[in-house]
């Protein structure tokens, strides 16, 4: 083993090698797992810029991997994240990236299995505070520290006001919504965080409003 504690990856809060390069890993793997909603049969991550240099003594690889297998960042598995994967037979690949990015703690995840697959790009901001920029190609600005629901939808009119209009009817709260779209007309995606989870019957009323076609949520 790398680490003879979880403290010495991530610890509580601050303490470990790095919260930006543990804590905030961790977090950007379990929001990918979250959306892929399954266990994956490959896992491929992308390191760019101070991840890519430093991700091996910091712990940045096992907190990713133990994110993507569902584990809190408190989780004492961490540690052996790269063994377990290996255990239920998920191929893992890593790569140091040179590309210049927006931030120097950049990942990009990719995920998936026979049934389908899911690419983001994640950043680590520090105090294991994390952004999600990047979805399937479509840019968006997801913190992962709030109750958020993502809505792809055809870029339509009145597809927006019907699903904050659902929202407003259960009396659900929204934090901050973004939509992001790869041309006009066409597909887009609704990012919305809100104040408090969100039943899974909403999300039943959000799919069936028209032009909706996939409705998914991370829970904080």
């Amino acid at each position: 083993m790398k680490f003879k504690s979880v403290f010495d990856i991530i610890g509580p809060v601050m303490i470990g090698p790095s919260s930006s390069h543990t804590a905030g890993a961790a977090r950007i793997g379990k929001v990918a797992r979250s959306l892929f909603g399954r266990e994956p049969k490959w896992i491929s991550i992308s390191f760019y810029g101070s991840f890519a240099k430093t991700y091996k003594g910091h712990g940045t690889d096992v907190a990713i991997i133990g994110g993507i297998l569902d584990f809190d960042t408190f989780d004492e598995r961490i540690k052996s994240s790269l063994g377990i994967a290996h255990q239920s037979g998920i191929q893992i690949t890593f790569h140091e990236e040179d590309a210049v990015t927006d931030h120097p703690n950049t990942a990009r995840v990719k995920i998936g299995d026979d049934q389908g697959d899911l690419e983001l790009v994640g950043v680590s901001i520090g105090g294991g505070k994390i952004e999600i920029t990047e979805l399937n190609g479509f840019e968006l600005k997801l913190s992962g520290n709030h109750p958020a629901i993502l809505i792809a939808h055809n870029d339509k009119f009145g597809a927006i006001a019907a699903v904050a209009n659902l929202l407003a009817k259960h009396q659900i709260n929204i934090g901050h919504m973004e939509v992001s779209r790869k041309e006009k007309g066409k597909l887009a995606l609704m990012t919305i965080e809100v104040d408090q989870n969100i039943d899974d019957s909403v999300l039943n009323d959000i799919s069936i409003l028209p032009n909706i076609l996939q409705v998914t949520k991370i829970v904080d």
